[in-house]
């Protein structure tokens, strides 16, 4: 796989059935390796070791319902009182991110109401805070710690 633009870690992969496995740390699962989840599961890392985000309150490859549509987030980080914090979207390392692929995120979050948005395809990454009185959305220069 390709070298991302996020910190190395010790991936835990297996072969079988003629292809390659990742270990997911939140599912606690081997889960196929694509370009996408290559970049998920090195986000999560990322969030977890680096941003000190609490495993226990990430949720991977979630269902939420989008213009009466059955989407899935890749990654839902939510706060200490239980309501959706964060939305990451990941894309494949060879995806250039664009303002489509923040609208994409920013819509799925219509229904989710998270504070932070985020999209990476891990070479570039981008975050944005939500205020939801005013309907405004800064994108940020870093992504936010833990609060």
């Amino acid at each position: 796989m390709v070298k991302l633009n996020l910190p190395e870690y010790d991936c835990k992969l297996k072969k079988a059935e003629g292809k390659v496995w990742i270990f997911d740390v939140i599912r606690k699962k081997y889960i196929v390796l694509t370009p996408e989840e290559w970049v998920r599961q090195h986000f999560i890392n990322y969030l977890v070791i680096e941003k000190k985000y609490p495993k226990a309150l990430i949720r991977v490859e979630g269902g939420l319902n989008y213009n009466q549509l059955q989407k899935r987030s890749d990654i839902v980080v939510f706060g200490r009182d239980g309501n959706p914090w964060m939305i990451v979207e990941c894309k494949s390392p060879m995806l250039a991110l664009s303002a489509t692929t923040l609208q994409q995120v920013s819509a799925y979050n219509a229904s989710l109401k998270a504070k932070f948005i985020s999209v990476t395809n891990g070479m570039v990454h981008y975050c944005a805070l939500t205020d939801w009185s005013s309907g405004k959305t800064t994108v940020l220069a870093d992504l936010p710690e833990f609060a």
